[in-house]
């Protein structure tokens, strides 16, 4: 079959086994995935190409399982502007989404203690403001003037199996101010204070979140030591609550 054959051959998504068109082909490192199947893939994977078919296999179970993690979140706070961090503080997980019905998008339910590490960018872009002269050319004022654009990006550091980084811009537009006539940086305005805010709230909550779940982790690993009640004598290992498992008593 010559190159022209090859291109236009019939292409079989080696998941679901349907029939791949022209250009929906998501080529894996040992087969073939369609459109449809790549779209059931986590927003935040961007390894498909180096992944074996097994990989994504893995991954799609996983993603179907993340169904029912969806549906028992429960919101207890929000965070963020045009893309959210949804916490649920009781289960001690988190998603970020951006859609108003994210119930419908399957996003990714991660625990609070999966979380390494959080922190805020601020991307600045600087463009020169100029003025026309004597002979219709553009020239600089004197001092120079700036038109500054500032982005602010969280990136999340997670331990997942399919995924080790979440970013996204935390600004529904870029905010912009211009330095005033005799140069200089302009004082921030007031949106990207509360950007700036935003960002350092979400970093704030991961981090001390995360903190907590892995203290809780330890403690709820750590071996238990027998001692005696005060109330009844008998010698036992303290509950969750810190009680004698024979007679109630608070004893830890």
């Amino acid at each position: 079959m010559g190159l022209f054959g090859k291109l236009f051959e019939k292409k079989i998504c080696d998941v679901c086994g349907g029939e791949i068109g022209l250009l929906g082909n998501r080529k894996l490192e040992d087969g073939n995935l369609c459109k449809d199947c790549a779209k059931k893939l986590s927003p935040w994977f961007d390894d498909r190409r180096h992944s074996t078919l097994d990989a994504i296999k893995e991954q799609l179970a996983y993603r179907e399982e993340n169904k029912n993690a969806v549906a028992a979140f429960q919101v207890s706070r929000t965070l963020g502007d045009a893309t959210k961090v949804l916490l649920d503080e009781n289960a001690g997980n988190f998603i970020v989404t951006s859609a108003s019905k994210w119930q419908e998008t399957n996003p990714d339910v991660i625990a609070l203690s999966q979380v390494t590490g959080c922190h805020l960018d601020v991307d600045e872009d600087r463009t020169e403001l100029m003025r026309d002269g004597k002979d219709g050319q553009r020239i600089s004022y004197n001092p120079p003037r700036y038109r500054y654009s500032y982005d602010f990006f969280i990136t999340i550091n997670v331990n997942s199996p399919y995924f080790n980084e979440i970013r996204f811009r935390l600004n529904r537009s870029g905010v912009t101010m211009e330095s005033g006539m005799l140069g200089g940086m302009p004082a921030k305005p007031v949106d990207y204070r509360e950007y700036e805010r935003m960002g350092d709230e979400i970093v704030k909550a991961l981090t001390e979140y995360r903190a907590n779940a892995r203290a809780a982790a330890a403690a709820a690993a750590a071996p238990k030591t027998a001692v005696q009640c005060p109330y009844c004598g008998a010698t036992t290992i303290p509950d969750a609550s810190g009680r004698c498992e024979y007679c109630g008593g608070a004893v830890g």
